[in-house]
């Protein structure tokens, strides 16, 4: 049976068991793609930026040879691999997101931060997959399986469990902490929120929130009604410790 060396680095380890996290040998059947056996060995390709077979760098149709050494890498950040063969595509022009049912509470947070960000409970993998190409929405889940469908090629594998650190890993993957804009989305359907006059929205207010408030917000989708309340204090808090886990990473 063929058999090829392999070389995984940085954080695609977090795919692979503690025994594969240096190289190691593989043995494959046939003809495989170097994708087809990096998916195989548990990593999905949108994770990787870049391969080199024998110290050359490839595609993802390059087809492995008995006794191959390959190298994969990451998305680079701010290493310059030029004239290497690049694997992933250009970054979407603005962070557009659509989440699995697992990411239910990122889904809040991303919103309550302004990012447009799509979520059903019922949302099947053959659908987000759909959305995430035909959108170029970047595909965010705990499913690595769900990434490793052909058509996704913006997506993200989300390390963490809980909700607050995985929105902050977000953050700092895609370096979004600059495009924050807090209150500009709802947080129910993602809709747009606008600035509502108080005598359009005076009937569906409680006698209480008729009396201490005079500055509200709308959703243009929904009609979710927002002020300035507790509520609203209790989300300005959490966004201020989001920018100073910013300023704790210069």
């Amino acid at each position: 049976m063929p058999q090829a060396t392999f070389r995984f680095y940085a954080e695609l380890n977090d795919f692979l068991p503690p025994s594969r996290r240096q190289e190691f040998a593989y043995e494959f059947q046939g003809r495989g793609s170097v994708k087809d056996l990096i998916e195989a060995l548990g990593v999905p390709h949108p994770e990787v930026d870049l391969i080199l077979v024998n110290g050359v760098s490839v595609d993802f149709g390059c087809l492995v040879q008995d006794g191959d050494r390959v190298s994969v890498y990451p998305v680079f950040e701010s290493l310059a691999i030029e004239p290497a063969v690049r694997l992933r595509p250009h970054p979407l022009r603005e962070p557009r997101f659509v989440l699995d049912v697992h990411l239910g509470k990122l889904t809040t947070y991303l919103r309550l931060l302004g990012f447009d960000t799509l979520y059903r409970n019922d949302y099947a993998d053959p659908e987000l997959a759909r959305i995430s190409s035909e959108e170029g929405r970047l595909l965010l889940t705990r499913d690595r399986g769900l990434l490793k469908r052909g058509v996704v090629s913006h997506g993200y594998y989300v390390r963490a469990t809980e909700p607050l650190a995985q929105l902050l890993e977000v953050l700092r993957r895609f370096d979004l902490f600059e495009a924050i804009q807090p209150f500009h989305r709802c947080v129910r359907c993602n809709g747009a929120v606008e600035p509502v006059a108080k005598e359009a929205v005076l009937e569906f207010l409680l006698p209480k929130t008729r009396l201490y408030y005079d500055e509200f917000y709308r959703c243009v989708e929904c009609g979710r009604i927002y002020w300035r309340g507790s509520h609203y204090e209790r989300m300005q808090r959490l966004v201020d410790r989001i920018r100073q886990a910013a300023s704790t990473d210069t």
